[in-house]
């Protein structure tokens, strides 16, 4: 079982999130929704901030994956999913995939107010 640590407030992830809750995973996933609920990430040792910028997901050895990485993890449970999650692993791809994700995750927390707000907490 993994467990998805994800932002419920941003539309986006909401509809990502969305698409994979609707599949039938190859094993049994936990749903946390950290932006409405950050006491779910009580054994994480993040903070709500730190969640809210990249996805996080907790692998089935307990190891907590984060961005790329965690998209890996989470697309390795679904069926036809699965050659997405080999080819983000390879290392030219991941390299390139890592980066635009980073980016693309900084903007997308600078811009939701919500994310900004977690800052002050």
């Amino acid at each position: 079982m993994i467990t998805v640590y994800y932002d419920g407030k941003c539309s986006l992830c909401s509809r990502e999130i969305g698409y994979f809750k609707k599949r039938k995973p190859k094993r049994p996933i936990v749903w946390h929704d950290i932006a409405n609920a950050p006491s779910l990430l009580a054994d994480t040792g993040l903070s709500q901030s730190d969640a809210l910028l990249y996805m996080r997901v907790r692998d089935e050895t307990g190891v907590l994956r984060t961005g790329v990485d965690a998209f890996i993890t989470l697309w390795g449970q679904f069926a036809g999913w699965s050659l997405l999650a080999r080819l983000g692993s390879l290392p030219g791809i991941y390299t390139l995939a890592d980066r635009l994700y980073r980016g693309f995750a900084q903007r997308r927390f600078n811009r939701n107010p919500h994310c900004l707000a977690s800052l002050k907490r």
